[in-house]
This record gives C-alpha cells, structure tokens and sequence, in this order.
C-alpha cells in the first residue's frame, strides 16, 4: 500500500522548493512540478523525515535519488516542453522521471537493475504517472521508439554517448554527466545529423553509468 501525503511533508515540499528559488537552482515551472511531487514516496519509509532536504540517498542496488537541486538543474537545462518525447537513461527512484511527467513530457525511462526497474515500474504505476519503464542497457537506449526530443541521463557517463546522441531529433538537447569520479553536467544540443553544440554547466557527482543489461 502506498504512503500518503499529508500537511507535514506538504509543508516540508513547500520548504524544499523556497530553497531551491533561493539558491536559484531549476526555473518556475520546474520548480512548481517539485512542489507537487511527493519526493517521500520514492523514498524507504525510514528516510521521511530528510526526504526534502538537498542530499542524496541510497536507493538500493547500488544506486541514489538524486538531490533536489541536481533534478531541479537537469531538468531545467533539458528545456522540456508538452508532449515532448524524452528519454530517461537510468530511472532509480523514479523521482525525476515523475518530475519529467509532472511537465507534460511523454517519458521513457530505462533502468539496468531489474530489482529497482520493477520496484520503480510499480510504484510510478500506483502514482498514476504515464511514464514507461524499461528495463535493459542503457548506452543501448531505446531505438525502437526513436528520435526523442530530449534524453536525460541520470548517471555518471565516462563520455557523450554517441548511439544516444544518434537517438535525438535535431534540434534535440541532452544533459548526461560527463565524468568519472567527478563529472561536469554537460548540455549537448544536436544541431544537423553529424553537428552538435556542447556547453558546460559546473561539477556534479553521480553513480557511475553502467554497461550491459544486468542479468535476471
């Protein structure tokens, strides 16, 4: 049975998001879908009484939610809009898949760990999300529904994934995490079929991106 909602962490939502338009992390309308997104729900019942604090934590399988002012800057620089068609390399908790969702975009998520793709899977379902779940290899991402709009990759890539980048519509922006113990949060807008604009938008530290479908 899923967790409720109620005034406390409503309140603590409120906070979280005062903060994040202080220290000017997202924009407005990213920043208003945090503030509907119940980010406790992702998270093990345990953990409630921090969920809304800017920190990261273990998810389980090795893996994180991401700080609120990590999903605050993706998806601000993912530049989303409705119905836009994005692809989520890496779907964790599902928090930012929610976050995308709550914008309107069209959302496919992919997740390497089968454990946390079906726990995740469920729990977007029982929120009456839209967002679709895959689970398989996330350098591989999801062919058979491309071109996407916009790819977000929620994990720490050694390089810009060229067959990823093969997957956006020109015009198409990604924002991947470029590193490997620390990595920048790179913006790589595609700008003809073999052209792309790459910006840089400060340092940030993520779970390493994983090759290969792990196995069942």
């Amino acid at each position: 049975m899923i967790r409720r909602d109620t005034p406390k962490t409503g309140g603590m939502r409120k906070s979280m998001v005062e903060e994040l338009e202080r220290k000017g992390f997202g924009n407005a309308a990213v920043r208003e879908v945090m503030g509907r997104v119940p980010r406790h729900l992702f998270l093990d019942s345990a953990f409630e009484k921090f969920a809304y604090r800017d920190s990261a934590f273990e998810i389980g399988e090795g893996q994180t939610i991401s700080r609120p002012a990590t999903v605050a800057q993706q998806s601000a620089l993912l530049e989303t809009f409705p119905n836009a068609k994005v692809l989520e390399v890496g779907t964790g908790s599902g928090y930012q898949a929610a976050v995308l969702d709550g914008l309107g975009c069209s959302v496919y998520s992919i997740e390497r760990q089968k454990n946390l793709y079906l726990k995740t899977r469920q729990l977007l379902s029982d929120l009456n999300t839209l967002v679709q779940c895959f689970y398989g290899d996330g350098y591989k991402g999801l062919p058979q529904f491309a071109p996407f709009d916009r790819i977000l990759i929620t994990c720490g890539a050694p390089f810009i994934p060229q067959e990823l980048v093969g997957q956006l519509k020109v015009g198409g922006i990604m924002v991947v995490p470029v590193g490997d113990k620390e990595q920048i949060m790179t913006k790589v807008v595609k700008i003809s079929e073999t052209g792309v604009d790459i910006s840089e938008h400060g340092s940030c530290n993520f779970v390493p991106m994983l090759g290969k479908k792990a196995e069942d």
